[in-house]
């Protein structure tokens, strides 16, 4: 299982003060150096963390993989299709949430779902679908045209540890299982810490976490390589 690193909250505590620091694009380069295998970020089109220039470098910086969190928006698919990242991720978007909230609604919005996912791959961009762990969904994503979906933990991450994260575990583990024998990669983040990542080492559909928060926050304490790094242990392990 993969580990990607999503660093809008760098761009976040940067943002708290309006100057040049801390700089996400450093950031990405000491990921990439502890052994991160992607880095991610979302270009919001209120540009609340991750702007523009941001982008730019990060494209022209990034050795692993860039995969750009976005809103299936004109404007914002108009840039991912001149940065061309090896991988964009489209997921709803409100100007009120704190951070997204949960999955894209494919089911409800098919259409126009396949137009954007076909714009984005006419340039060679891989295209991600974050969908909540419903079936429905899973199955409009494979009809969109999506090469991949990142299931949306939240609810996992959100409940307490007990019966009810194991029910919402198996809930993962089963779109999974389906996203997979529909031909789509798997993908998973929202929510994942150091601690409820451990059981996702036995859901090997899953190629890839992507987990920003959680390492953005340890590193507060103890430098970003090292929470990278200690991140990687568990994922990796056994």
């Amino acid at each position: 299982m993969r580990l990607a690193i999503n660093i809008d909250h760098v761009a976040t505590l940067r943002q708290a003060r309006g100057g040049a620091e801390p700089d996400p694009v450093a950031a990405a380069h000491l990921c990439e150096r502890a052994g991160a295998e992607g880095i991610v970020c979302h270009l919001r089109e209120d540009r609340r963390h991750i702007n523009d220039r941001d982008l730019r470098l990060l494209r022209e910086t990034v050795t692993t993989k860039l995969d750009l969190e976005m809103a299936a928006t004109a404007e914002i698919i108009a840039i991912a299709r001149e940065t061309r990242p090896e991988l964009a991720t489209l997921v709803p978007e409100r100007r009120q949430e704190l951070t997204t909230e949960g999955g894209l609604d494919v089911r409800g919005n098919t259409a126009g779902v396949r137009r954007a996912v076909a714009q984005l791959k006419d340039r060679g961009i891989r295209v991600s679908l974050f969908v909540d762990p419903v079936d429905a969904q899973i199955d409009a994503a494979a009809e969109a045209g999506a090469d991949t979906v990142e299931i949306h933990t939240g609810a996992y991450a959100n409940a307490p540890a007990g019966a009810a994260r194991q029910e919402l575990l198996e809930e993962v583990r089963a779109a999974a299982r389906r996203a997979r024998s529909a031909g789509l990669a798997v993908n998973a983040g929202h929510g994942l810490n150091y601690d409820n990542i451990v059981p996702f080492r036995s859901i090997t559909e899953i190629e890839e976490v992507s987990i920003g928060h959680a390492v953005i926050t340890r590193a507060v304490f103890v430098g970003l390589e090292r929470a990278v790094r200690e991140m990687l242990e568990l994922v990796r392990a056994g």
